[in-house]
């Protein structure tokens, strides 16, 4: 499966929820697309409602089918509750926490910064978005990329303290990760145990 690159709103209204952030269209249009959206009340199976939370996951970090899978085979062999660490380790990603750092709008956006080689882990550059990144590493801005207009308008009243596992330097566009968030502080509102359901069939 390619990487959507269609309407975002279009997703946004097929979960009924702002995954992408405030979207205009979700507040006027909180139904399915399409012709009979408004009206279509269709019953969910088990399995409906546990492909449709995986999927909502996936377009929220914008990971794809098989990242998603080797991420998930990874929160498996870790230690803790695998549905948790699953998000922890989405959370850990670096394309993840250059949009959190507020260096991106979007994580669309913070996965452009990173591929277009804009960001540095550490001291350096880094351009592969799905770097799990560890507690005490520090993602920046590189030198010559601090005045780009979107990481300055992004940057723009971003208030860094709602994410306290992130201590952000203003002075050299700069963030340590201090520590895995724990899954309360995590504001996705994902049911993974849905998710870990679902895999646990296949």
């Amino acid at each position: 499966m390619a990487r959507y690159t269609g309407p975002k709103s279009r997703i946004a209204r097929k979960f009924g929820e702002p995954i992408y952030g405030p979207d205009k269209v979700l507040s006027k249009k909180n139904y399915a697309p399409g012709f009979q959206g408004n009206n279509r009340k269709r019953k969910s199976s088990e399995y409906g409602i546990q492909l449709r939370e995986k999927q909502k996951a996936k377009y929220t970090y914008g990971v794809l089918e098989r990242q998603f899978r080797l991420t998930f085979e990874r929160a498996q062999r870790a230690k803790g509750i695998t549905g948790e660490v699953l998000l922890q380790l989405l959370e850990s990603r670096l394309d993840n926490l250059v949009y959190r750092l507020g260096f991106a709008p979007t994580r669309d956006a913070a996965r452009q910064l990173v591929s277009h080689r804009h960001i540095v882990l550490d001291g350096k550059v880094a351009n592969i978005p799905s770097i799990i990144v560890k507690p005490g590493q520090t993602v920046g801005v590189r030198e010559r990329s601090k005045a780009l207009e979107v990481i300055e308008n992004s940057l723009s009243g971003f208030n860094h303290s709602k994410y306290p596992w992130l201590e952000y330097n203003a002075s050299d566009k700069s963030g340590k990760y201090l520590h895995i968030p724990e899954r309360a502080d995590i504001p996705e509102n994902i049911k993974e145990q849905l998710i870990v359901e679902l895999y646990s069939k296949q």
